[in-house]
C-alpha cells in the first residue's frame, strides 16, 4: 500500500492504464528494473490498492542502517519473516546503483558495472581486500584501486560466520543467487499485501471476458447484427480489458445506427457505460460527427450529462471536433 502521490511519469502510466495502483506501478517497475538489468525474472502478481495519503504508510526507519552490523540486519528482517539466507540474497541488490555522499552520506559503486544486474557483488565481497576508506565521511570500506566501495552492513555479511556460507555459494554460482533472489525479492514487494499479491496466488481477475464476449463486440465493431445473433451466450454488456470498451462503444465509434438499435432495443444494452477514459458511446459518436447514431443514443437514454476524465460532455466533445449537427442534438 503506498500514498497516493503523482508524478508526471505516473500520471501519464495512469493515463494509459487508469485501473492500476500506484501501488503496483512501484512494485512492477523494481521487478521490471531486475529483469531489464540482466537479472532473473520475478514472479509478480498485480492488486495493490492505493490510500489518498501517507497515514497507512510505515514511517521511517524500516529499513537497515547501513552503519551497523550484523545484528542489525536480523534485527530489521527477522521481523520480516525473512532468515540469514534471505538477508544475504536480499542485500545482493548492491550489486545496482551507488552511494551518493548528498544523499545517504556514503560515495561510491559497489561494482564495476552498476547498471548490471549479476553475481558481482558477491565476487568482489569475496576476493577483494576491503580495507576503512580514510576520508571526511561515515566509515566505508574501500577496495585496493579506491574505485569501489562497501558499507558496514556489507562487511557484516562477510565477516558473519552464518552469513558467509550464502555469500561464498552466490559468489561461485550466479544462477543460485538469480533464483533465490527472484524469490525473496518476491517476497519482499508484497509485504502487508493481499493474499492475491502474494507470491504464488491465483492472480487478481478484474474484468470477466470470454470468446463469445469478444467476438459479440467485434461483430458490433463491424456492424453485422447477422453474426452478433449467431454467437451463443455473450454478456451484451461485456468490457474489453484494460480500455472498459462495450459492443455500444464499438458500434457507435464507427456509426452504425443499426447495430445501435439491436443492442438497445433487442439486447436492453447499457447506453451509459463509460470507457477508461470516462468516454459513453454518445461521446464516441459526437466526436466522429455520427448524428445518427447521436439521435438513437438519445432516444434509448443516453444521459448527455455523463462527463469524460477530462470534464467533457458528449455536446462538448462534439463542439471541440467541429460536429455542429451532432452538438445541436445534444
Amino acid at each position: 500500500m503506498t500514498p497516493l502521490h503523482l508524478t508526471p511519469t505516473h500520471t501519464h502510466t495512469r493515463i494509459q492504464f487508469p485501473d492500476m495502483s500506484i501501488a503496483d506501478i512501484w512494485a512492477v517497475a523494481g521487478a521490471q528494473a531486475v529483469s531489464y538489468s540482466g537479472g532473473p525474472k520475478v514472479p509478480f502478481n498485480y492488486g495493490r490498492s492505493d490510500k489518498a495519503d501517507g497515514s497507512a504508510c510505515p514511517v521511517n526507519g524500516r529499513l537497515p542502517d547501513a552503519t551497523q552490523g550484523a545484528a542489525h540486519l536480523r534485527d530489521v528482517f527477522y521481523r520480516m519473516g525473512f532468515d540469514d539466507k534471505d538477508i544475504v540474497t536480499l542485500s545482493g541488490a548492491h550489486t545496482l546503483g551507488r552511494c551518493h555522499k548528498t544523499r545517504s552520506g556514503f560515495d561510491g559503486p559497489w561494482t564495476q558495472n552498476p547498471l548490471k544486474f549479476d553475481n558481482t557483488y558477491f565476487k568482489n565481497l569475496v576476493d577483494l581486500e576491503w580495507k576503512a576508506r580514510e576520508w571526511d565521511g561515515p566509515l566505508q570500506y574501500a577496495s585496493p584501486d579506491g574505485q569501489l566501495m562497501m558499507l558496514p552492513t556489507d562487511i557484516a555479511l562477510k565477516e558473519d560466520p552464518a552469513f558467509l556460507p550464502h555469500v561464498q555459494a552466490y559468489a561461485a554460482d550466479e544462477a543460485l543467487f538469480f533464483a533465490e533472489f527472484a524469490t525473496a525479492f518476491a517476497k519482499l514487494i508484497s509485504l502487508g499485501c493481499p493474499g492475491h499479491c502474494q507470491p504464488g496466488a491465483a492472480a487478481l481477475v478484474t474484468a470477466e471476458d470470454t470468446a463469445a464476449n469478444k467476438e459479440f463486440r467485434d461483430h458490433a465493431m463491424h456492424g453485422s447484427i447477422e453474426h452478433m445473433k449467431a454467437i451463443t451466450g455473450p454478456d451484451f454488456n461485456s468490457k474489453e480489458p484494460n480500455s472498459m470498451r462495450t459492443a455500444m462503444h464499438k458500434a457507435a465509434f464507427w456509426g452504425h445506427d443499426h447495430v445501435i438499435d439491436f443492442l438497445a432495443n433487442e439486447c436492453k444494452c447499457s447506453v451509459n457505460d463509460q470507457d477508461s477514459n470516462g468516454d459513453t458511446a454518445l461521446h464516441d459518436a459526437a466526436r466522429f460527427g455520427h448524428a445518427g447514431v447521436v439521435a438513437k443514443l438519445v432516444a434509448a437514454g443516453a444521459d448527455a450529462s455523463i462527463q469524460n476524465r477530462k470534464g467533457e460532455t458528449a455536446a462538448a466533445v462534439a463542439t471541440s471536433y467541429g460536429k455542429a449537427d451532432c452538438a445541436a442534438l445534444l
